[in-house]
Formats: C-alpha cells, sequence, structure tokens
C-alpha cells in the first residue's frame, strides 16, 4: 500500500474521541492553576489527532497536518508560558484553540455524514462534533476577552477557562440561566451565533442520525422475521424447467411434437 493511500473505513472509531473530549472538559473545569492551558492545550492537540486518524485523509496529509497542529501547538505553549496572563500573547493562545477546534469539527461532521451506514461510531461522532463546538466556541470568548482588552462577562462576573465553558455550554444548549452574560455588543453576537448553531445541530443532524440508527440486533431481526417476496417466483420458475425437461425426456427421438404418427406395412 503507498504512502498516499486512504485509510480504511475501519479506522473511523469515535468512543476514544468522545472519552477524551470528556476528559478534557472535567480537567478544565475542576483543575486550576499555571499549567492549566499548557495541558488544556496539549489535550486539545490530542483531540485533532484523533479526529485526523478517524478522517479518511491519506497518510501524507495526515502526517502534514499533525506536523503543522503540532508546531502551532508549540507555538501557542510556549506564549502562554512567557506570558500567562491576559494580554495578545494569551489572546494568540485562544485563538489557536479555537482554530484547531473548528477544523476538528470539520473533519468529524465530514466523516460522520460521508458513512454508507448509521452506526454507533457515526452517533459517537456526532456528539464529540457537539461537544468541540462548544470548546471551541469557550476559547473564542477567551481570545476575545483577551485581544480586546476590556471585561467580556457583565456584572464584574470573572472569566476564568471554567467559567467560559459553562457560559459557552449554557448558550450552546439555550439554557441561559442568565447568571453569565456578554457584557460587550461583539460578544453577544457570538453568543447568538453559537445558540443557532447548537440548534440546528441537534435538531438536524443528531436527530436525522438517531432517527436512522438501528441497532445491529435490531437489523438481524428484521431480515429474518420480514417475507422474501421473490422467494415464491424463483421456486415456481425452477419448477417450470424441471417439468419442460422432464417433458423433453419422454418423447421419442425421430418424432416431433404435433407431427402425426407414421404407419408401417407388413409384409
Amino acid at each position: 500500500m503507498s504512502a498516499s493511500a486512504p485509510r480504511p473505513d475501519g479506522n473511523r472509531r469515535f468512543g476514544l474521541l468522545l472519552a477524551v473530549l470528556v476528559g478534557t472538559y472535567v480537567i478544565s473545569a475542576f483543575v486550576s492553576g499555571p499549567l492549566t492551558k499548557t495541558l488544556q492545550i496539549a489535550l486539545f492537540l490530542g483531540v485533532v489527532m484523533l479526529a485526523v486518524r478517524a478522517s479518511r485523509a491519506s497518510r501524507r496529509v495526515a502526517r502534514l497536518v499533525n506536523s503543522v497542529v503540532a508546531a502551532g501547538s508549540a507555538a501557542a505553549v510556549a506564549l502562554a508560558q512567557v506570558m500567562p496572563a491576559a494580554g495578545a500573547a494569551a489572546g494568540a493562545a485562544f485563538a489557536w484553540i479555537a482554530l484547531m477546534l473548528a477544523f476538528a469539527v470539520v473533519l468529524i461532521v465530514r466523516e460522520v455524514l460521508a458513512g454508507k451506514d448509521v452506526t454507533l461510531q457515526s452517533i459517537f461522532g456526532a456528539i464529540s462534533a457537539y461537544l468541540v463546538i462548544g470548546l471551541m466556541f469557550a476559547a473564542c470568548y477567551a481570545a476575545m476577552r483577551d485581544l480586546g482588552g476590556g471585561p467580556f462577562f457583565a456584572n464584574g462576573q470573572p472569566a476564568t477557562t471554567a467559567t467560559f465553558q459553562y457560559f459557552s455550554f449554557t448558550t450552546l444548549t439555550t439554557v441561559g440561566y442568565g447568571d453569565f452574560t456578554a457584557a460587550a455588543s461583539s460578544g453577544r453576537a457570538v453568543a447568538v451565533m453559537e445558540a443557532v448553531l447548537g440548534q440546528v445541530f441537534l435538531a438536524v443532524l443528531v436527530g436525522w442520525l438517531v432517527s436512522v440508527f438501528r441497532a445491529p440486533r435490531f437489523a438481524r431481526d428484521d431480515t429474518a422475521t420480514e417475507p422474501h417476496a421473490p422467494a415464491p417466483a424463483r421456486q415456481n420458475r425452477a419448477a417450470m424447467s424441471a417439468a419442460v425437461r422432464r417433458s423433453a425426456r419422454r418423447r421419442p427421438a425421430g418424432r416431433r411434437p404435433g407431427a402425426p404418427a407414421r404407419l408401417t406395412r407388413r409384409g
């Protein structure tokens, strides 16, 4: 197999990606400290690499994408370590995280839609893309806070990684508790875009996948209980063919069908 050959369909496994995403969210929400951003970038790098691994990209393209993403993540980690406080460097790091996650969403959704059948892995892929969208918008809000210079939340609410993710997922699911709201018009505009995208994603993609999905055991039961319409027709044709062959074997060798019998004269 050449290096540029596409990967087989069996490599599409989104269960591990979903587990990594859940772990990333838990770590970002409950762990705080100077190395939290570095750990978060490393986990998001792993998310993108898993999405590339699950896609139909050739090995050459996958290696190129992984190299570019790893180089950009290393630069983001360096910026986060040199200037950990809010500022242009931290904003650039969060913007890179948002770009990585947006690329992962495109890869996952493309792979889910390209599948021939709707399987459990397709459901896992759609849920993974939904979680990635929430994390992506959280990184966007953090980048807007650091690059804009002013407070992102109104009423003096704290702007941390945990609160950005909380605000992002409550907006994505349109829960909207109201305890955290964007202060600037730009933040409110992006929040509206996230809410619309979340509803469209759930109603269209996830809803369609769940409605089409059938577990393998139910598919086997349906196949076993459904009547096979062509079977009687095939049996009738086979019986007719056998009857024609039998009648052909019983005919005399020198007599044609419908011809009168010849009389023999006795001497």
